[in-house]
């Protein structure tokens, strides 16, 4: 018999991207929203599409998905976030899958949309554990980047998620300088070595990583731009590390104006 699925879905100001990403999953046993606060038409998409909806307060990216991982009624879970949606034979592949589980988790691939354009399909698309057993399996725990890490095998499907995204430029750039914030902090906490190496080599590997070992070079400017901000957002996180270490070497001085 077919294990049942919940499918796990964090908002906050989704109205964009969620009617999407909740109608791909309509063939799921359960939908479970948890959503922190939202002030647009989120809460009435979710309850549009049939979804179990909770309320809280947000705890971390990481902190949020594992509280609304618990909240799922079933075993299993694939975890989505509210800018994701899957495509059309992901219910064939998933309910085959677990008819006769043999892993703890699967990971799927993950495409990504590029400012105005879908990555090239000869780019590298990266993949994550999506779908997975809950009782084996806890969120990171990172501030950002959080994963599924997951007690057992871990297997792949033939599966790819549309990541729709920040949808322009703008919008990556303050997801780069929030995120920066989260994971300077997180390595403040981690001691990071040789801090002045990274601050200076790292942006650029960074950059040719994404641009040419990814392969985003072959999405023209809208992968070049991305592949700039990515740098960016490497350069970001160790300067702000770098600030907060001489603000306590120094004892937090204050800026001259707001003496």
């Amino acid at each position: 018999m077919r294990e049942s699925l919940s499918v796990v879905v964090t908002t906050y100001n989704s109205e964009d991207t969620l009617g999407a990403c909740l109608a791909s999953a309509a063939w799921a046993d359960e939908i479970v929203v948890l959503d922190s606060g939202s002030s647009d038409a989120t809460i009435d998409i979710a309850q549009r599409h049939g979804a179990s909806l909770h309320t809280q307060p947000f705890a971390g990216y990481s902190a949020q998905k594992q509280a609304a991982i618990d909240l799922a009624r079933h075993r299993w879970v694939l975890l989505l976030d509210s800018d994701e949606a899957l495509p059309a034979d992901a219910a064939a592949a998933v309910q085959r899958v677990l008819e006769s589980p043999c892993c703890a988790g699967y990971q799927l691939w993950r495409r990504e949309w590029v400012f105005w354009r879908w990555q090239s399909p000869r780019a590298r698309l990266n993949h994550y554990v999506r779908l997975f057993d809950r009782e084996r399996a806890r969120m990171s725990g990172h501030s950002v980047h959080e994963t599924v890490q997951v007690d057992g095998p871990v297997g792949r499907l033939d599966v790819v998620l549309d990541h729709y995204g920040e949808p322009d430029i703008a919008g990556r750039v303050d997801k780069a300088n929030r995120y920066s914030s989260l994971q300077g902090a997180e390595d403040a906490r981690r001691q990071r070595a040789w801090l002045g190496w990274r601050l200076v080599a790292y942006p650029t590997i960074a950059f040719l990583r994404y641009y040419l070992l990814r392969g985003h070079w072959r999405a023209g400017w809208a992968g070049f731009i991305a592949a700039r901000v990515h740098a960016f957002y490497a350069f970001l996180k160790y300067a702000k590390l770098h600030e907060a270490r001489v603000r306590a070497a120094q004892g937090t001085p204050r800026h001259p104006r707001q003496r």
